[in-house]
């Protein structure tokens, strides 16, 4: 398994064009991403041994990206704008014209911003959003290290080294609704969301 340096991105974004599967660093934990193709998302789900009923997040460059693949709400705006890209996963309607393998078949989009130079210069060098899900074998604990990615991902093509910040993975938010719904508890609060949309109200 070859190791790029953080300044071999272009090399790593030539793997992930050809449909393999990389780990890189995000903000949050260590990641394993695929280009968004069919053979890219079939490729990630071998590297990570996960059943296929369970869907991949979608990483993006920026919040213009992120529009062109997902309907966002006012709501929805101003919680990416105060929070992204950082620690927050937002859940969003897919566009129509998205193809249905990129959702599993579902109307909606687990969703990040790249929060690293690196990693945005990844996804930029590569041409497309990115599918991204935590370096484990499913259902195992997160590694924290290149070489517990190697150990646990065997079949990864390569790892882009890099540093994460926390150690910890990121908040969950459905932002489908009239106002936003915590799935999973992370650095982002409930209480911190209500501050900026009561602001936004206020404005």
């Amino acid at each position: 398994m070859r190791r790029f340096a953080a300044d071999e991105i272009a090399e790593a974004a030539e793997i992930l064009k050809q449909d393999g599967c990389i780990a890189a660093a995000t903000d949050t934990v260590f990641g394993v991403c695929a280009q968004i193709s069919e053979a890219g998302q079939n490729r990630l789900y071998e590297v990570k041994d996960r059943p296929r009923s369970k869907r991949f997040p979608v990483m993006c460059a920026d919040e213009a990206q992120l529009k062109q693949i997902a309907e966002t709400t006012p709501m929805a705006e101003a919680v990416i704008r105060a929070f992204m890209p950082g620690p927050l996963t937002v859940i969003l309607k897919k566009k129509d014209r998205l193809p249905s393998f990129v959702s599993g078949g579902g109307d909606t989009l687990a969703i990040r911003l790249a929060a690293t130079p690196q990693l945005k210069e990844l996804i930029e060098a590569t041409g497309s959003p990115l599918f991204m899900t935590s370096a484990n074998r499913s259902g195992m604990p997160e590694c924290r290290s290149a070489e517990e990615i190697e150990t646990a991902c065997p079949k990864l093509d390569g790892i882009l080294e890099g540093n994460v910040y926390y150690n910890r993975a990121s908040t969950i938010a459905d932002l489908t609704g009239e106002s936003p719904v915590i799935l999973r508890e992370g650095p982002i609060t409930m209480e911190q969301m209500e501050q900026v949309l009561r602001r936004k109200t206020d404005d």
